[in-house]
This record gives C-alpha cells, structure tokens and sequence, in this order.
C-alpha cells in the first residue's frame, strides 16, 4: 500500500504521456515536411544498408471498438483490390526514387487486418514487394492476424510469401469483455488458428493482449493469460487500453464507467507480470514478455533491444520504409507519414506523387534525444559515458536532466554520476521519466494513460 500512495503521489494514476515508439511522437509532425523529404531521403539510401518494410492494409470486415488505428470497415473485396492496384503504384514510385539493388532485412504487414487477403491478392502483394527488394540471408517475416479470417489456404499464401512469424491479436478471452469492444473471438477458434500455422511451419508466434478493457476484472484477465500460456507463444506484448474517443471516434461506443480505473490497471499489469515471470518468461522493457530462447530476449541481453511503432524489436535496420495510407517512414534524416486517410492516398498515388504528407526533420539534438528515451524504454537505464561514444561531449548535455529526474523519482530510480538506473520497483513509472526528456510536445496534446 506504501508504494501504491508513493506512486499516487508523483502522479503515475494521472499522467498521460506518450507510449514512446517514436521520438518526437507522431504528435509533433507537420505538414512542412512531407514528400520532398521523403524523395531525397530514399534517394539518399545505401543499398548495401538492408532496411525495414512495413505495409499497412487499413481494412477490416469488423472494427474493433477499442481499436485506435488508421481503418476502415468492408464487407467486400473491391476497395482491398482497388487498394492493392495503389500499394503496386507506390512500389514503382519508390523504384524511380530508390538506388537499385536495395534489400530488406525485415517485412511487417499490418492493419488493419492483414488476413482480410485472399491468396491470391497475398501472392500478387508480396510479388509486388520482392520486384523492388532483395531479402537478405536472415530475412523475417511477419504478419498480424486474426484468427477469425484466416484459413489454410491464406496460411499456405504467407508460408509461400515466405511468413517467418505470426501476430495474433486476442486482446482478452472473456466474452463480456469481447462483447464490449466489438471483438468476438473464442478460444477455440484463435486454438485452431494457432495449431493450423504451427502445422503450416510457423515456429514464431506473438500473442497481443489488452489490459484495462471494459468490464475486465483481475480474475477475467488471469484467465486469458493462462489460455494464452496453453498456446505457448514466444512472445507476448501487453498493453494498455488507450481510451482516445476524440481521436478514435469508435471508442465513444465503449462506456467509460465500465473501464477499470488507473490503479486497478497497475495491478492488472503488475499480476500480469508475475503471471508471466512464473511461466519462465523474461520481461521485455514496459509491455513485452519473450522466452528465454527468443530474438526479443537475446537483444535485451546484448543491449540490442529497439524500440519502433510496432514495440519492442530486436530489428537494428536504420532505415524503416512505410507503404500505404497512414504509414510511417523513419530515415537516418527524420520521419515522413504517407497521407492518413485511405482516399487520400490513392489520390496521391494516382496522381504520380510519392504519398508523404506530414512528417519531422530531425536534427543532431533529436537524435540524442531519441537514443536517450530509447535507452530509458527498453534498458531501464541512460548512461551519458555510453551516449558520447555515438553523440560525443553532446551527450553531457543531458546531465541536468538526469538530476532532474532523479530529484523527481527518488527512490524509484538511482543516479551515480553519469549513469540514471529505473529501479524494478519503478519501472511502471518508465513513460513519465521519459517524458522529461521530451520537448517537443505539442501543446495541449492528450495522450494515453501511463498507468
């Protein structure tokens, strides 16, 4: 209880701060900077550097109420296809932009929902993708599905596209839960979706669940954990219910007096955790958990863990390349998202431009500062000493905030000269510490909960 009222007290049941997959946030971008940034970024790119591919399908035959994401519903294929024809438009886009011979050392299709491709629109996609890039010898593969649209004929197309590893989306079993949020989905179907892509050859699979959805309890949510346990992923991400009705206007169709408050959302996270570390585990930075034998775990051992839009990764591509509506590209020289919504971007594309509309520049102060909250994110730590052997004496620069933050968050952090700790018991405090490195943002922006 002691720790419960220290917490209380330095505002974590309060706070709302960026999740910190990017730095600065998507908040910050403007429509200064766009394509032209995009065409002398791609231009600029080493082929001998393999980057990172990130397809973005922004269709769904439903739509989850909690579900903050660039989407839109259809109940037939015309708009996917339509939609397609576009994603092949920007490839030979990025072909006139890009120096030949790129490769790419990972691919990510997201949604949206990805497995709303029939097989035949999956092969005409990923044919599309490998006329402009080369995989690499350890190239990976993953895709987000939804175990209620998918089959094995569209799990035959991904292994075939060359699916190295599977995101499945379950949020919570329980099915008042489900109900709530517009999401049913049994165990036993996500069961036999999950034995069909280990009978297909999948051997990597993330499971995604939600805490803080409506009407969850803590004895709904040990529940699913220990349904998702029995499917054995390697990889789980936990996170926390986003409640941003005015950003997704879905969300109003959720009642907020049937959300968990902000402390019982700590303890969710906190048993959840637990859960997790007893099923042999390893915590991976805020919200990922990984098997001791998987690539997150490896990464977070050799100080390799990144961390990116989709969450924690062990992808060190310096280079992100983000196709389709609302996408995001991250270059060496900053950030570009293609238009948003969905008719926008196929104007762009159709009208022969490269699709970016807003985006950020960054300079030698936001790369310090984006390696520092990295750090904070995924190592719990920041050392200065560390930073300057990339960043030189730039790096000190930040030591009054490294007091700043200790001042703050004592005795949930430790500071011994150059090098500020997050303590385990502190760790639930990560995005606020984070957030004092922040200055760029926007003002009166409302962010998610930190609890």
């Amino acid at each position: 209880m002691e720790q419960i009222q220290m917490l209380e007290a330095l505002g974590l049941f309060d706070a709302r701060v960026p999740r910190y997959t990017s730095y600065p946030t998507a908040a910050a971008f403007t429509p200064a900077v766009g394509a032209a940034l995009q065409l002398s970024a791609l231009s600029a790119l080493d082929p001998g550097a393999p980057v990172s591919v990130y397809v973005h399908v922004p269709f769904c035959e439903r739509l989850c109420y909690f579900c903050a994401c660039h989407t839109q519903g259809t109940k037939t294929l015309s708009p996917v296809e339509r939609y397609i024809e576009a994603l092949e438009a920007e490839l030979e886009l990025l072909r006139a932009a890009l120096p030949a011979g790129m490769r790419m050392g990972r691919m990510h299709w997201g949604g949206g929902t990805p497995t709303i491709l029939p097989p035949a629109l999956i092969d005409r996609l990923n044919r599309a993708l490998h006329r402009l890039f080369t995989p690499t010898e350890d190239f990976e593969f993953s895709v987000e599905i939804d175990p209620t649209q998918i089959d094995p004929a569209k799990i035959a197309a991904l292994r075939a596209a060359g699916l190295t590893r599977a995101s499945i989306g379950i949020q919570d079993f329980d099915p008042e839960v489900q109900q709530a949020i517009g999401r049913l989905q049994s165990f036993e179907v996500t069961r036999r979706c999950v034995d069909q892509l280990r009978a297909a050859g999948v051997t990597s699979l993330n499971t995604d669940l939600v805490y803080g959805l409506p009407h969850q309890t803590m004895a709904r949510l040990e529940d699913t954990i220990e349904n998702t346990l029995s499917l054995a992923p390697d990889r789980v991400a936990l996170f926390g219910y986003a409640h941003v009705p005015w950003v997704a206007k879905r969300q109003k169709l959720i009642r907020e007096a049937t959300l968990p408050d902000a402390v019982a959302r700590y303890h969710f996270a906190e048993e959840a955790a637990a859960r997790f570390a007893a099923a042999g585990m390893e915590a991976i930075g805020i919200d990922h958990f990984a098997t001791p034998q998987d690539g997150l775990t490896h990464a977070r051992e050799n100080r390799r863990l990144r961390r990116n839009f989709q969450g924690y990764t062990d992808d060190n591509c310096q280079t992100l390349i983000g196709l389709g509506a609302s996408s995001i590209s991250r270059f060496p020289g900053g950030y570009v998202q293609n238009a948003p919504a969905t008719a926008a971007y196929t104007a762009r594309i159709a009208a022969g431009d490269l699709p970016g509309t807003r985006g950020y520049a960054l300079n030698d102060a936001d790369r310090l500062t984006a390696r520092a909250i990295e750090c904070l994110m995924c190592d719990f730590a920041l050392d200065l000493n560390a930073l300057a052997e990339t960043f030189g004496a730039r790096a000190f620069d930040l030591a009054p905030e490294l007091k700043a933050i200790a001042t703050r968050y004592m005795p949930f952090v430790r500071l011994s000269e150059t090098r500020l700790e997050i303590l385990p018991e502190g760790r639930a405090l990560t995005r606020m510490i984070a957030s004092m490195l922040d200055r760029e943002v926007p003002e009166g922006m409302r962010y998610s909960q930190a609890s």
